[in-house]
C-alpha cells in the first residue's frame, strides 16, 4: 500500500537525488491509485504551476496505466489520441517523461509520483530514485 509515511520517503529520496546531481528546484506529487494526492513537496525556488505539473505527470501515468514517458512516445506517433485523452481528463495530463508509476506485488499499480521542475528526463530518473527508495518498483513507461 502507497502509505503517507512511504509517500514522504519518495518525496525525500527524489528532493536528495536531485540536489546531488545538480537539478533545479523541484516539485514532487505522490499520488494513490485512484488518483487521490497523497503528499506534495515544493522545493524553494519552484514556480508556481508546478505543482499541477507534477500532478497532471502522475495523474496521467495513473489515468492510462502507463508511465508518461510512454504517454509521451505515444503523443509523438498518435497526437490526435493523447490530445482526445487529455479533454477526457478534463485538460489534467501531462505527456511528458516524469510521471512514473508505483507498482507493487504481482505488478499492481499502487500510485504514481510526477516531478517537475529539471529536464523531464532528470524529473524521471529522481522519481524513479524515490519509489525505489521506499520499496517499490518503478515504470516510467
Amino acid at each position: 500500500m502507497l502509505t503517507l509515511d512511504k509517500a514522504r520517503i519518495i518525496i525525500a529520496e527524489a528532493l536528495k537525488t536531485g540536489a546531488t546531481n545538480g537539478c533545479k528546484p523541484f516539485t514532487v506529487a505522490v499520488l494513490d491509485a485512484g488518483g487521490a494526492l497523497v503528499a506534495l513537496e515544493r522545493s524553494d525556488g519552484s514556480s508556481r504551476m508546478r505543482p499541477d505539473i507534477a500532478m497532471g505527470k502522475a495523474n496521467g501515468a495513473i489515468a492510462l496505466g502507463m508511465g508518461s514517458r510512454a504517454i509521451w512516445k505515444r503523443a509523438e506517433e498518435q497526437p490526435y489520441f493523447i490530445q482526445s485523452m487529455n479533454a477526457l481528463a478534463r485538460g489534467v495530463l501531462v505527456p511528458v517523461p516524469g510521471g512514473v508509476l508505483v507498482r507493487g506485488p504481482g505488478n499492481a499499480i499502487l500510485g504514481a509520483v510526477g516531478i517537475t521542475g529539471d529536464t523531464s528526463d532528470n524529473d524521471e530518473i529522481c522519481a524513479i530514485a524515490g519509489i525505489e527508495a521506499a520499496g517499490f518498483t518503478a515504470d516510467g513507461g
